[in-house]
């Protein structure tokens, strides 16, 4: 099998030649992990000022690594860098090419691994990505506030097992997807939170003899707490063989996606010809290749299928790491797809969704015919005879049979007679018909979180500020 001529740069010391051409395209990273270009450099930059406060590189030296590494950045940015799989990944390519244009670079992996180089790419990655993510949640926030806003007075059917339940304003079910999306949110500040701390120093996995400085470094690369006290990790060993964040990221993204998908679900019920409550975005929809009439709703089942994907990343993860014994292994290289994965398509996932939800149209008529339906005051009416002294057991009971009698007689609840009612149970006074005020039964849903007019006021208000 075909070799490369001379021992491998970066590890080369040992070996009399550098690896098989297969080998380098099986182990090569830079395929993906040349995505962390941004955060190796501003690692190093940091590593080099920390070289410099100790005293291992001079100022003159550490001037002209950071310079040289704002110059790779650029090129990054521009697109002009150029990744070789020979070099393996971000880090060996990022050096390689800096050491070619500063000589003094030689000496930038001072007191350094590849190891805690990665850990504190990825920290700072995991960080960036963090506020990304909350970002365009609230994105899809301010669009779920708009449209409740627009569709304060329109109530519709509540359902428990797909079964008309109770009436609800819209608004409030809104609101309830706000809630997820807000602990959606809270989890991504929660592992912002949890990779705040500094690896660099760790080394391969044991530290170093050298004089480094650690709170340097941290304080360098804004590993810091509120009062901006340096964050550096307390073991070397844990520090370079921990994936907890990568697992905490990736299941913040997986439920995430769970969220994305039960909401889509109810769009894609309420939009059906059967339910007919709203119109999806034209913009958001496919037609059928065969079917001229169709509207498909594309964009919710394709939320639905990403979520399964966000699902297996983190399955993938777990998977990974849960029989590594300590501390690095190569293995641990396979974490960065998924978690790169999981990251860009929660993005996609929460744009998709504010654009989705800010444009859609609800059929105000088609809402007021469905909340019609007297049945789903059944419950008002078990209260009605609670509110009379009759114990809640017997006055579901009672309303069931209610129910019962108006089925038989293929009237609606409130077409019943007096008599009719009274004779199921005494309770029932000349006043029993009231339940069925729509208006008046939702200003009786007073209490916190409930749908109330002026509880819905309550959680808009609520959520104004929130959003800013």
């Amino acid at each position: 099998m075909k070799s490369s001529k001379s021992a491998h740069v970066t590890w080369g010391g040992r070996f009399s030649a550098g690896p098989a051409e297969l080998m380098l395209k099986f182990s090569e990273s830079v395929s993906f992990d040349h995505r962390l270009a941004p955060f190796d450099i501003q690692g190093s930059k940091a590593q080099a000022a920390m070289l410099a406060h100790v005293g291992l590189i001079t100022k003159a030296e550490c001037k002209a690594i950071q310079k040289g590494l704002d110059q790779i950045l650029h090129e990054v940015h521009a697109g002009e860098f150029k990744w070789d799989i020979r070099n393996e990944d971000v880090h060996m390519n990022i050096e390689q090419k800096l050491t070619e244009r500063v000589p003094a670079a030689a000496k930038l992996h001072t007191a350094r691994s590849r190891n805690d180089q990665v850990a504190t790419d990825m920290r700072l990655f995991f960080k960036y990505a963090c506020v990304q993510l909350g970002e365009k949640i609230v994105g899809a926030q301010r669009a779920l506030l708009k449209a409740a806003e627009a569709n304060a007075d329109v109530l519709i059917p509540g359902y428990t097992h797909l079964q008309r339940a109770q009436p609800v304003f819209l608004a409030h079910h809104l609101f309830a997807w706000m809630e997820m999306l807000e602990r959606d949110r809270q989890r991504f500040a929660e592992v912002f939170d949890h990779a705040n701390w500094c690896p660099l120093g760790a080394g391969a996995f044991a530290g170093t003899t050298l004089p480094i400085n650690r709170e340097f470094t941290a304080r360098e690369l804004g590993f810091v707490d509120a009062k901006g006290r340096a964050r550096v990790t307390q073991n070397s060993m844990d520090t370079v063989a921990d994936r907890d964040v990568f697992l905490e990221f990736a299941g913040a993204c997986a439920i995430a996606g769970v969220h994305f998908s039960r909401i889509a679900e109810d769009l894609i019920i309420w939009s059906s010809t059967e339910f007919n409550f709203i119109s999806l975005p034209d913009a958001f929809c496919t037609g059928s290749s065969l079917m001229p009439q169709k509207k498909n709703p594309d964009s919710c089942e394709l939320l639905r299928g990403k979520s399964a994907r966000l699902q297996g990343n983190l399955h993938t993860l777990l998977t990974l790491v849960k029989g590594l014994p300590l501390t690095y292994n190569r293995d641990l290289q396979e974490d960065k797809p998924p978690v790169f994965d999981s990251f860009d398509q929660t993005a996609l996932c929460a744009d998709v969704l504010a654009g989705t939800l800010g444009r859609l149209t609800v059929k105000r008529e088609r809402c007021a015919a469905a909340v019609a339906d007297p049945a789903l005051l059944a419950t008002d009416m078990a209260d009605y005879l609670v509110t009379k002294g009759v114990p809640f057991r017997q006055a579901h009971h009672a309303v069931g049979a209610v129910v019962k009698l108006a089925e038989q007689r293929g009237v609606a609840l409130n077409e019943l007679t007096d008599a009719e009612v009274a004779g199921v149970h005494p309770a029932y006074g000349p006043d029993w018909k009231d339940i069925f005020d729509l208006k008046r039964a939702m200003e009786r849903r007073a209490g916190t979180g409930m749908p109330s007019p002026a509880q819905l006021r309550k959680q808009t208000a609520r959520w104004r500020r929130i959003l800013g």
